[in-house]
């Protein structure tokens, strides 16, 4: 009887604890509330906060493939390999593959809009060299490569551009203010045959907006390359004024190359004749003296940094006409004091948005350059060079 009684009484207590159980509240972990990425349109399409901060980011970029036949890419002849099965020399494509990454920030501040740019590029191709050429894929110079400089490799990446800038003050790697200012030689993709000034640098800038279509801008800048590094505490100097309108505009820079002690500048014309066809006309001038003293250590061949034309004086014009939303026409033509001539025209057109091909002849004539004598510049190894460029780009 007392068996009994302890068992019934056992389950009538388990019976009770879970009802007693049954009856609390179940308490289910609510889930961390999603913080979703904010889209920001006061610096235009693409940018979205970063979360938790105040700053905008817009990540962007393009991969794009060239295919060069003739001279493209280099107008010195360079596209010509040996038969791996014959051994005789012959003609090839020039290939590239680039992969390009930008980035854009911006954020508010009490001392106006603090922005920052970057820009990396990543290349496959074949480098600019001959069979007979000893440069390797990476732009180097090797004795050992046994003229291998036609094979196609991975190539150098460049960081193009990382600036800072805090309302018109910008810090930091650009391309000169010299060509960014006024503007480039059209929109062409060879639009250095003839050049019109050195790009890459570390720069100290400070921009100017009146807000009435006038502009200005003075940078102090490093340079780069052999001949355009300063070697010194003393920067190239280059300044800059322009009036846009809705016609166009009018623009110059001057700069002063601090290695050589030598000034150049250009003006340009921008000018819009419809909503469809625009025209462009530029002019370059530069004295050249120092640079073509043979008692400077580094020999620069009549061409500095910023006036990297032939002899003194250079001339670029151009156009642009919209066929439709979808096709535009590009030509762009160029001459120097030496007499080299330079002519570029293509046709773009976009498959889809975001996928343009574009189509490019390119024809040089080298001037008084091209000889070699009492140490002026050999510019080219063929006074006539003439080439072809396809062009495959998706932009993002």
């Amino acid at each position: 009887m007392n068996i009994k009684s302890l068992l019934l009484g056992s389950a009538a207590a388990l019976v009770a604890v879970s009802g007693a159980r049954a009856a609390d509240a179940v308490v289910v972990a609510e889930p961390e509330p999603a913080e979703y990425v904010k889209i920001c349109d006061v610096y235009g399409a693409g940018y979205f906060y970063i979360p938790g901060t105040e700053t905008c980011l817009r990540i962007g970029g393009f991969i794009r493939e060239d295919i060069g036949v003739g001279d493209a890419g280099s107008f010195d002849g360079v596209n010509h390999v040996t038969d791996h099965m014959t051994g005789d020399d012959h003609s090839s494509y020039w290939k590239q593959t680039r992969f390009t990454l930008k980035t854009w920030t911006g954020q508010e501040t009490e001392l106006g809009t603090l922005k920052t740019y970057t820009e990396l590029r990543f290349n496959f191709g074949n480098n600019y060299g001959d069979f007979g050429d000893n440069s390797g894929p990476d732009g180097t110079t090797n004795p050992n490569r046994n003229g291998s400089g036609w094979q196609a490799g991975n190539k150098s990446y460049a960081l193009e551009f990382a600036y800072i800038q805090l309302g018109g003050l910008r810090v930091g790697a650009d391309e000169s203010a010299f060509n960014t200012f006024i503007g480039y030689a059209g929109n062409v993709i060879n639009d250095t045959i003839v050049p019109y000034g050195g790009f890459q640098s570390n720069v100290i800038q400070y921009y100017f907006d009146a807000g009435n279509g006038f502009s200005a801008v003075a940078s102090l800048e490093e340079g780069s390359g052999e001949v355009g590094t300063i070697d010194s505490y003393v920067p190239h100097v280059v300044g800059g004024v322009k009036y846009t309108q809705g016609w166009g505009g009018i623009s110059g820079v001057v700069a002063y190359d601090s290695n050589y002690e030598e000034v150049a500048g250009k003006v340009r014309l921008d000018l819009n004749a419809t909503s469809d066809l625009s025209f462009f006309a530029m002019a370059g001038y530069g004295s050249n003296d120092n640079l073509n003293d043979p008692n400077n250590n580094i020999d620069a061949h009549g061409r500095g940094f910023y006036k990297q034309w032939g002899g003194n004086w250079a001339v670029w014009g151009g156009g642009t006409y919209k066929f439709n939303q979808k096709t535009s026409f590009n030509v762009q033509a160029s001459y120097d004091d030496w007499k080299d001539i330079g002519v570029a025209a293509n046709v773009a057109y976009d498959i889809v948005p975001g996928f343009t091909v574009t189509a490019e002849v390119d024809w040089q004539r080298v001037g008084q350059g091209a000889i070699d004598n009492n140490s002026v510049w050999v510019a080219a190894t063929k006074k006539d060079n003439v080439g072809g460029l396809l062009r495959f780009q998706r932009s993002f």
